[in-house]
């Protein structure tokens, strides 16, 4: 490895070095660099699906020890959860500090390696003692996913692809959920079934009911699960297929293993080799990956990447502190984190990690559920393809509001299903008679496919960009990195809080407590949000400056 030098070369000493330096590694087609999106995005691909496969999971968790569940309740159900959200906390803090000190190539290396062990950990945890730290660790891969892939793609790709290449990575994301609802459906319909227990033992005459029709326990044969909880104290378990939650959970180790091996053959990003002064392997890297024809001079780009590296060690960096002092960078700071927060107030999570619940408390049997929610998934891809286009076309302010006018509509149609339609028809214990219309349960469906059209086409895409066009250069590092906390400590509380919500408030309490909350941060955007789509970020820092001091 060859030692920085103390000084910037001069161009003359560029245009030399380009000549002399070799490509860092075979050279390859144009097509490369999709081949190194696809390799790095298989990071976000995981990003997805450890936070999107537990809503298959949880159901069989919540089966006894004896059916191989893990028992939990509500407030375990959401520890689960949101453990898993603490941990991606830790690791977007972290995770940008290592990939700055040791680079980006090497902190994915790294991270695969954590992805695995976490997905290994859970898989294998004999309890929820052990679980817990084991989605902590899958949560610190997660969150350190978050910050250093779109970093590594956007350094990595040329400038006439940048944008897609960033915008596919966010796509990636949504996929992986969408996969992880559809290996879910396949496991659960197909391989495993739905949550069912053995009965070994059982009190005379004990009977539940069945698809609507009464039926006999009797000691030795298998049951669903959703049945035997209507007669928990009359009967014993002594068998059932609950561990089939490792079964999802392990399906991740997958991707992690090629995200490493893929990884292992995947340059440096020739950016982070400049900004350490690396200068030598940064033109390699750009032989690699780079076609002049298409993408202009290599001896150009790294001129224009060393005069970056200048202008920005000029100016001084802020730390949260100087931030807070400042009136004009306290009002864009508060701004930024209220978009954050507002995006996870949402209940876009209760969505995610918790639809096969929301499915049951409409009636639906938990096997059926769990394969409904490879819709939500499914329109959750959409709705992100078709946000990429509204931005491109809209103003980031209509993307957003909009979407989030759009989605406050449907919890407001969440409350009134609940309300109107299925509350009526719930017995004592609260479950579903057999008096509700067939058709209610499925416009549970219906209003979450289109909540998740609005949040993934709208708010979630226009959440992300007015972030990252949101905060001035000198306090981009602190203030984003402060905005990003609060949506993942944002998410944290929602996810913990959602499944008590629903087991003491009930579902009509609950998505009206969200309705209400979206009213507001509607509100707020309109009055508050700024336009930053039509201005450099030169601009809208002196606008901001005159704005808000």
């Amino acid at each position: 490895m060859s030692h920085p030098p103390e000084t910037d070369p001069t161009r003359t000493q560029i245009d030399e070095l380009v000549t002399q330096t070799p490509a860092s590694g075979r050279r390859h087609s144009v097509a490369f660099v999709a081949v190194v999106a696809v390799v790095a995005t298989l990071g976000s691909l995981l990003f997805g699906y450890d936070t999107g496969v537990i809503a298959g999971a949880l159901p069989y968790m919540y089966m006894p020890h004896a059916a191989g569940g893990l028992g939990i309740n509500s407030f375990e159900e959401g520890l689960v959860g949101g453990i898993l959200l603490i941990g991606c906390a830790f690791g977007a803090f972290f995770g940008g500090r290592l990939s700055d000190r040791y680079g980006r190539r090497h902190n994915i290396l790294l991270l695969a390696v954590v992805f695995f062990v976490g997905a290994m950990a859970c898989t294998f945890s004999p309890n929820l003692r052990a679980l817990y730290p084991a989605r902590f660790v899958l949560g610190f891969a997660v969150g350190g996913a978050s910050t250093t892939v779109p970093v590594y793609l956007a350094e990595t790709a040329p400038k006439r692809i940048r944008g897609t290449l960033v915008g596919v990575d966010q796509l990636m994301i949504v996929t992986g959920q969408f996969l992880a609802f559809a290996m879910n459906a396949i496991i659960a319909r197909g391989i495993t079934g739905g949550p069912e227990a053995r009965v070994s033992t059982v009190d005379p005459g004990t009977s539940v009911t069945i698809n609507g029709v009464r039926t006999t326990i009797e000691a030795g044969q298998c049951y669903t699960w959703d049945a035997l909880q209507q007669v928990a104290d009359a009967v014993t378990i002594d068998g059932g297929n609950g561990n089939t939650w490792r079964y999802m959970l392990v399906i991740c180790s997958i991707p992690a293993i090629a995200l490493w091996i893929g990884m292992r053959m995947m340059p440096e990003s020739s950016r982070w080799y400049a900004v350490n002064r690396r200068i030598p392997e940064a033109i390699g890297v750009l032989k690699r990956v780079r076609d002049e024809s298409k993408d202009g001079s290599i001896a150009d780009e790294v001129s224009e990447m060393i005069e970056v590296n200048r202008r920005e060690a000029a100016i001084t960096k802020w730390g949260l502190g100087q931030v807070f002092r400042t009136p004009w960078t306290r009002r864009v700071l508060v701004i930024g984190c209220f978009i954050g927060i507002f995006n996870q107030t949402t209940g876009v999570n209760t969505m995610m990690y918790y639809a096969p619940k929301v499915l049951q408390a409409a009636g639906f049997a938990t096997e059926d559920a769990i394969v409904l929610d490879v819709l939500t998934g499914l329109a959750s891809v959409i709705g992100s393809a078709l946000g990429l286009w509204l931005l491109a076309r809209f103003s980031r302010r209509r993307v957003i509001i909009g979407g989030t006018i759009g989605l406050t509509v449907m919890l407001w149609a969440m409350t009134a299903v609940f309300l109107l339609g299925i509350n009526p028809h719930l017995d004592d214990s609260g479950n579903v008679t057999s008096g509700m219309p067939p058709l209610v349960p499925y416009l549970v469906v219906i209003v979450i496919v289109v909540f998740m059209l609005f949040m993934q086409a709208g708010n979630a895409p226009g959440t992300w960009v007015i972030m990252s066009e949101l905060f001035p250069a000198r306090m981009r590092g602190a203030a984003m990195g402060f905005a990003v906390l609060c949506i993942w400590i944002s998410n944290a509380i929602i996810t913990f809080a959602f499944p008590s919500m629903m087991s003491r408030l009930g579902p009509v309490a609950t998505y009206l407590v969200f309705a209400l909350i979206n009213v507001v941060a509607v509100v707020y955007m309109y009055r508050k949000v700024p336009e930053t789509k039509y201005a450099s970020l030169e601009e809208l820092e002196e606008q901001f400056q005159q704005r808000y001091a």
